[in-house]
Parts: structure tokens; sequence; C-alpha cells
């Protein structure tokens, strides 16, 4: 039976006795990062999830700041898609700086802070043909002005070198009830990502980063399916107190840690 539950998580699956829940999960799935930033494989191999973009960002961040190359910040231009009449009645409600205050799922920030070493992932579809398609992982080699130069971390293009410019994006987001449309490079930082964005990635090593309740039907599921063994898997979980607990509560099938033990090794 499938419904909301509370799942108990395996004790060696469990990160124990941590201060600071970011660096916890950081060290442990990153782990020797300063070593291994520059090697591909290493961050190919290996992402932090969560169940909400917050919670990704405050990973993200974090992971940035460890990485002592320059760092370069990109802005976008963000505009209503509206008539004129209708642009001029609102503009003062709509303001530039209201704009570019809106984050949502599918579109990136007004700012992309970036540094030579950092992985990101594609927000859309740029060539299929080439494989640089939504959801593909590329490492930063090159901050341009107008151009960001990368290497393809995944799929049948991994290792080659790509040139990614900026693009004009109007969110999808349903709790936004008007449209606008974002200039920016259509990238998003990606040491860690959502659990939804995750889907179709295969890691050695997650880290699976819990500090609130997974929320929707099947995503445990989908955070556990992206490791591919038990012992590469480490989760740090909160209850709704902010105590570390063993227990994740889901709408999920019961059976979800059983299919983990029985993935081969």
């Amino acid at each position: 039976m499938d419904g909301i539950a509370k799942v108990e998580i395996p004790n060696d699956l469990l990160i124990h006795n941590c201060d600071d829940p970011i660096s916890g999960i950081v060290e442990s799935t990153y782990s020797d990062f300063l070593r291994h930033f520059t090697d591909i494989k290493y961050l190919q191999e290996r992402a932090i999830l969560a169940p909400t973009l917050q919670m990704v960002e405050s990973v993200n961040d974090y992971m940035v700041s460890l990485n002592n190359s320059r760092d370069k910040s990109y802005l976008s231009s963000d505009t209503i898609c509206m008539s004129d009449h209708a642009f001029t009645s609102l503009e003062h409600v709509h303001t530039p700086e209201f704009l570019n205050s809106i984050k949502c799922s599918g579109i990136p920030n007004h700012s992309i802070t970036l540094k030579v070493g950092v992985p990101v992932m594609l927000l859309r579809n740029i060539d299929q043909s080439s494989g640089l398609c939504n959801g593909t992982r590329l490492i930063i080699t090159r901050l341009g002005n107008r151009v960001l130069e990368a290497k393809v971390l995944s799929g049948k293009m991994a290792g080659d070198k790509v040139f990614i410019s900026r693009m004009t994006l109007t969110p999808s987001d349903a709790r936004i009830p008007f449209k606008f449309q974002r200039r920016q490079f259509s990238v998003i930082v990606s040491f860690a990502m959502t659990i939804n964005k995750s889907q179709g990635q295969s890691l050695s090593n997650v880290g699976l980063f819990l500090k609130k309740p997974v929320f929707t039907h099947g995503q445990l599921y989908v955070a556990l399916s992206r490791v591919t063994s038990r012992k590469g898997l480490k989760i740090i979980c909160y209850d709704g107190d902010g105590k570390i607990t063993n227990e994740a509560t889901n709408v999920v099938y019961k059976e979800v840690f059983r299919n983990l033990e029985n993935r081969s090794f």
C-alpha cells in the first residue's frame, strides 16, 4: 500500500553526529573535494539531492565557496510579456527589481555566480542532436562576457567542449499569475540538485539532504534510485522540529528501502 507514512532509514545509510548539516553532507558526498575538484570523473559520479530549490541553493553556494578560482556573476534581463497598453498600466507593479527577485523551477536565477571548475546543469534543450539537452551536466572551463565554455560531464558527448550563450526563457510555473521573459544563461550550479531534476542521472555517490520532509509521491524512490550501489548512498534527515531523525515522512511505497537492498553492488 502507498500513502503518507514514516519510513525508517537503515542505520548504515545515516549521517550521525553532524553539527552543520551542509558541511556534513558535503564531506560525505564530495570527500577530499579540494584534491579532486578539477577531476571530471569525480564530479561526474556524485551529487547531493534535496527536495526544494532553497536547500539546493544553500548547498551549491557552500560548494562554490570552497572553489578558490575567481568568480564571475551574470545578471539576467527580465521583461513582462504583455501588450504595450497592458505593460504601461502594470509597469509600476511588476518592476525590474520585482521580476529579478522571482525564483522558480525551470529557469535560472536573475544572478548566477560561476567559477572555472564548477559543474552546472542545462535547464533547456540547446542542441538535442549534440546531446545538449535539459538535464545535461557540464563543467565550466572558461567564463566569457557573452559565452560560457564548458566540457560535457554526462551522455554520449561526455568530455566534449561546448559553448553556451544566453537564451530568452519564459517560466511555466502556474503559481506566477503573469508571463515574463528572462534572458540568461540556461544553467544552474549542480553540485546539488532537486530530486525532480535528478531524474535520468546515474551516480556512484549520492547524498540525500532531507532538511524538510520529501513532500510528493515517489520523490524518495526517485532519489534512492539515482545511486548505483548502497555503499554510495548517505542520508541526513530532520524532523519537523529541526532535529536529526532516522525516519523520513513521505508519500511513498513502503518497499522503497527494500528495493535498494536488492540493488547490485
